[in-house]
């Protein structure tokens, strides 16, 4: 199964500092080392943040940082690598990321809904990962099989241990830290829907509507999924409603980012459908580029244009070359369409995304062409790269008064 190599958006690229040490042995060293290892390994991608990781590290040793910082990095970062190394063979497959509670047992409403959904969803060529906990989880990777199951444990001292479904399986992932695990959820989902569950479960919905509506990823379909005839979620969203929407602390738009169901037939046709034409995103040159399947024509490029121009900052959306994007062959055949949009509309742009699905009727295609994910960065102020990079002692602790008053 061949793999993709996404496009780097163009603003990470043109970096305005060579993240250095101040001992020019050292630099010459360490480039000689990279020389080599590209050589050997074959792969020179990506060289100067591997160069950027060893520098920090480095830096790490230079700065006395204690033994447990330098223990939190060093795990975090090779958790992050043996997650991306366990996703890589199956980044062209959709995947559905599916939460809710370890503590759900065996046959309740709530279990019936899940193993339904991701058995579902498993038919139409989809991939699950669940935290590889009981309960909810459980029910879900027994629904889409081990074969179709990604297991993302996290260790606790209670209450979490991987399943019998994916225990075991080289899909299985452990990790030491909520928040590497997290990043690993985002980056490699297509969809996430959440089944009724406790503070981890809600947990994971507001981190997941958070990055939507801040712009730190892709645009994805988010389901809150209940029971039949089920309260849990519909109470949650009188909530959103009333004590956040209400007061102003989120936008009407921003509802656009999440539906509320309790039906699996229609859980599964809302992820279809945001498919149906969409099929991922980049960010170049300080534009948005949407890959679709189907352009749409003159007049309804002009009303949609028309319609969503208050999110448009200064100039319509317009079909663009996939040149300009620096586009890998195995899409290159997609519609591009660039536009420069008000990043505070992000529920905006999900409805432009559903407008634009709204131009093709047929089921969407096959599974095996998801883009890979990112979490998207965004460059630094010079102010903030000074911070970053610089190679002096840091801060000083000011000294304490005296308190004597004088």
């Amino acid at each position: 199964m061949g793999h993709r190599q996404g496009p780097v958006c163009s603003s990470v690229v043109a970096r305005k500092r060579n993240y250095t040490l101040a001992h020019s042995e050292l630099n010459e060293r360490l480039d000689a080392f990279l020389d080599r290892a590209g050589a050997l390994y074959g792969n020179d991608r990506g060289r100067g943040f591997a160069r950027e990781i060893v520098v920090s590290a480095l830096r790490l040793l230079r700065d006395r940082a204690e033994t447990s910082d330098i223990r939190l990095v060093s795990r975090a970062l090779k958790e992050l690598r043996h997650a991306f190394r366990v996703f890589r063979p199956y980044e062209d497959i959709r995947k559905v990321a599916i939460f809710g509670s370890a503590r759900t047992p065996p046959g309740t409403p709530e279990w019936v809904q899940a193993h339904a959904f991701a058995q579902a969803l498993a038919r139409e060529g989809w991939m699950a990962i669940t935290g590889a906990g009981g309960g909810i989880m459980e029910a879900a990777q027994i629904g889409a099989g081990r074969e179709a199951s990604f297991g993302v444990n996290i260790q606790l001292p209670f209450e979490q241990s991987a399943n019998e479904t994916i225990l075991g399986d080289s899909k299985l992932i452990n990790f030491r830290y909520f928040f590497t695990r997290k990043v690993t959820f985002v980056k490699e989902a297509h969809a996430i829907v959440l089944l009724p569950g406790g503070f981890g479960t809600l947990d994971e919905g507001f981190e997941a509507l958070t990055l939507l509506q801040t712009g730190k990823t892709e645009l994805l379909p988010v389901v809150f999924l209940d029971r039949p005839g089920g309260s849990y979620w519909r109470g949650w969203l009188r909530f959103i409603r009333s004590q956040l929407e209400r007061p102003g602390w989120i936008s009407p738009e921003d509802l656009s980012l999440f539906t509320v169901l309790d039906d699996v037939e229609e859980a599964v046709a809302h992820i279809q459908n945001f498919y149906s034409n969409y099929h991922s995103s980049r960010h170049v040159d300080g534009r948005l580029v949407l890959r679709v399947r189907v352009a749409p024509d003159p007049s309804q490029l002009a009303e949609i244009n028309d319609e969503f121009s208050e999110m448009m900052l200064g100039e319509p959306m317009r079909i663009v070359d996939s040149s300009e994007e620096d586009a890998t062959e195995d899409i290159a055949d997609l519609v591009r369409l660039s536009l420069r949009f008000d990043r505070h509309q992000v529920g905006r742009l999900r409805e432009l995304i559903d407008r634009l699905n709204g131009l093709v009727t047929e089921q969407a295609p096959p599974r095996h062409e998801a883009a890979s994910r990112e979490v998207i960065s965004e460059n630094f102020a010079d102010e903030v790269l000074e911070a970053l990079e610089s190679e002096d002692d840091g801060p000083k602790r000011p000294p304490r008064s005296s308190g004597s008053g004088e």
